[in-house]
């Protein structure tokens, strides 16, 4: 396996972005290819076997990039599919789920915490169990979120109504006095602020995409396989539809341009560029 290649990260669509810009932080060094399912987005309202079919797709593709390791930087994939992904493929494969439970637990003063995700992940119970794993007493109060990922999509970060469906949300984790929330989808960072402003300072909130970066690194690391020579980043994007969106909200996020994207039709493999 060459140490030099690239990280391989996958999404549903723009949430991904948010353990790319960790991942960057935490290893500049490294070059990334990044893959936006837009055309399939969200995740969270498929079943568990349409997850793992999307999900093998996209990875037997950034494996013929010649990716050394693949994140899985979707939490919904990360529940349905990511032990079906390690069975099929060899190189590290990475999910978003333990290293965020793992953190909330380390943390937890009243072993209160509170998980907001998709409705497909909340069903998994992948972060009850990820959590309590941890300690068994952590009493776990889960709530799906449906309406975040498709706000975060349109770019409605601070919009009104974005914070009104927010209260409706979250009320019921305020009302049952957790200290830790788990952000249980990687385009819940997006509303980070929101979702603080809410629930107020005295709540910690868990970054998972954070969390998922150190275990990348440590992964890598442990493996052998940490960039060794310091080159000029060529970060590459693919998405599976076209979105001006997926581009405002990656550059905001990423702080850097995104110059070139191509989208790739994954059933041909037929790319197409699209310059910005």
């Amino acid at each position: 396996m060459n140490k030099n290649a690239a990280i391989g990260i996958f999404d549903s669509g723009v949430g991904g972005l948010t353990v790319m810009a960790e991942i960057i932080k935490a290893m500049p060094d490294e070059e990334i290819i990044y893959f936006g399912d837009l055309a399939r987005t969200p995740y969270g309202s498929k079943s568990k076997e349409t997850v793992i079919k999307f999900s093998c797709e996209i990875v037997q593709f950034l494996i013929s990039q010649g990716v050394k390791a693949i994140v899985v930087a979707c939490n919904t994939a990360t529940a349905s599919s990511l032990e079906e992904l390690k069975q099929r493929f060899s190189l590290p494969i990475i999910g978003v789920i333990l290293p965020g439970a793992q953190k909330a637990a380390e943390i937890t003063q009243t072993r209160r915490i509170g998980v907001i995700a998709t409705r497909s992940t909340v069903a998994t119970g992948a972060y009850v169990k990820a959590i309590q794993l941890q300690d068994s007493e952590i009493h776990v109060i889960s709530q799906p979120c449906p309406l975040f990922v498709p706000l975060v999509e349109e770019g409605w970060l601070n919009h009104a109504a974005t914070k009104k469906i927010a209260e409706e949300y979250l009320f019921p984790l305020k009302n049952n006095k957790i200290d830790t929330l788990i952000l249980g989808c990687t385009h819940y960072p997006f509303l980070r602020n929101i979702i603080q402003a809410v629930m107020g300072n005295e709540v910690t909130l868990i970054n998972s995409a954070e969390e998922t970066a150190m275990a990348t690194k440590g992964i890598l690391f442990e493996a052998g396989l940490l960039c060794e020579m310091r080159q000029e980043r060529r970060h590459r994007f693919y998405v599976s539809d076209e979105s001006v969106r997926f581009v405002e909200l990656g550059e905001q996020f990423l702080g850097e341009k995104i110059r070139i994207i191509t989208q790739v039709d994954l059933a041909k493999e037929n790319p197409i560029c699209m310059k910005f």
